[in-house]
Order: structure tokens, then C-alpha cells, then sequence
């Protein structure tokens, strides 16, 4: 058996790097948006989107969310549209983001995968999610379930962001939030600060090395061919 490793290109391959793992810290506040998938009327999505959104400030972070109302089905519009444009420009303003769906029929919500599916993977060579971090919460009219959150985690790796390991699902979402809109004190509510406590600190830990983080040996090589080839091109 010969020694080294199958089709391996030695001049691609890069050891780890302490120091691009220990940039200078950015010292602006951690940039979130938040999505929310429903645009009913009393609607428990937003209304935890509002809750979040009171928790990361207090955890002194800028954060915007996206009202998802006006919004075209994929597809149906074209990218121009004033609310993809606005949904794509927020998606590229924050270095976090938080999603929340409802549960329906036992996935996320149809208006929840509409924004994802309007954020592009990538433009031209540019990977708009790549490196953001994300948390997935979902409220439930039932008992607790975690259909909806496996789902949004799988699209947050196809979106190759970093999304965080803690999660909150909020079971009778009805019986959760009060009068005024305000989430009741309870083991959900602490759920919830757990989820936004935890998605600061990995955007604090990983926003200024997430080029480094994404940095990857298939692309490197993939790269370098595509310009050894534009080369060649050129001096024909």
C-alpha cells in the first residue's frame, strides 16, 4: 500500500491557524435579525419574535425583524420585489439570526420557508448566510413538539450557518403569553433566554473568524482550477 492519502493536493490543504481562530474583536453590538413564520392576525410566532427581540437588546445587541406580510410566494415575483429586497438586505445586514415557525401539519409553516427559500445560498461568489450563526425556536397549539425546529435546522445547514445547539419549543403557545403579549414566566420563558443567551455568545465567539471557519480545502482546490483554466484561456 503506497504511503499518503488518495487524490489529496498537498498545496490545498491548510493546518489549523490559532491566530485566524483569535481575531481582534469587533466591539459594535452583535447585528440579529429575526424571522417569524406567521401572518395571522394574533399570531404566537411574533409574539415570541417580540419576546426575543426584548431579550437581545437587554443582551445588548442591535436587532430588526423581518415582517413576513406582502411578502411573494418563491418564484412568484421577481427578485426586484420591495419585500424580497428588503428580506435579502436584512439577511445580509445581520451576522445572527433567529427563526420562528409555528407548527402546521407537523412541519414549519409555508410563510416560514418562503423567506428561506427567497435568501439565496449563494450570489455569484458570495454565500449571503455562510458563517452567520442562528437559533430555531416554534410554538405549538398542542403539546410540545420539535418537528418544526429539526426542519429549520436542516435548512440553516444547507445554508452553511452556524446554528447553535440549544432550542426552544413552546407547547399551548395560547396559555404562554399574556393580555399585553408578554411571555408568562415559566420553564418555557427560561427556554427562551437560554436560546438568545446562547446565540449571543457563538456570535460574539464566531462573527469576526466566520470567513476563516468557512474556509474550505474543496472550494480552495475548486478555485484554483478555475483560474489555472482562466489563465490558459488568456494566453491562447
Amino acid at each position: 500500500m503506497s504511503e499518503g492519502f488518495p487524490a489529496l493536493d498537498e498545496g490545498h490543504l491548510r493546518q489549523p491557524d490559532l491566530d485566524a481562530l483569535r481575531p481582534a474583536l469587533s466591539t459594535h453590538k452583535p447585528r440579529i435579525l429575526i424571522l417569524y413564520g406567521s401572518i395571522r392576525e394574533v399570531s404566537y410566532s411574533r409574539l415570541l419574535a417580540y419576546e426575543s427581540r426584548r431579550l437581545l437588546e437587554r443582551l445588548a445587541c442591535e436587532v430588526r425583524i423581518f415582517d413576513p406580510k406582502g411578502l411573494p410566494l418563491p418564484d412568484d415575483a421577481p427578485v426586484g420585489h420591495p419585500k424580497v429586497q428588503e428580506l435579502r438586505e436584512l439577511s445580509e445586514w445581520s451576522e445572527g439570526q433567529v427563526w420562528i415557525s409555528p407548527e402546521r401539519h407537523g412541519s414549519m409553516t409555508g410563510v416560514m420557508k418562503s423567506q428561506i427559500d427567497w435568501i439565496p445560498l449563494s450570489v455569484g461568489s458570495v454565500r449571503p448566510t455562510q458563517g452567520k450563526t442562528l437559533a430555531v425556536m416554534q410554538v405549538s397549539g398542542g403539546s410540545q413538539s420539535f418537528n418544526a425546529v429539526g426542519q429549520l435546522r436542516i435548512l440553516g445547514r444547507w445554508m452553511r450557518m452556524i446554528t447553535i445547539p440549544n432550542q426552544s419549543s413552546v407547547a399551548k403557545a395560547f396559555q404562554e403569553f399574556d393580555a399585553d403579549g408578554r411571555m408568562k414566566p415559566s420553564s418555557y420563558y427560561d427556554r427562551v433566554v437560554d436560546v438568545c443567551e446562547e446565540l449571543v455568545k457563538f456570535t460574539l465567539l464566531t462573527r469576526d473568524a466566520s470567513d476563516y471557519l468557512t474556509d474550505r480545502y474543496s472550494e480552495r482546490k475548486e478555485d484554483a482550477t478555475k483560474l489555472e483554466q482562466r489563465v490558459n484561456l488568456k494566453s491562447i
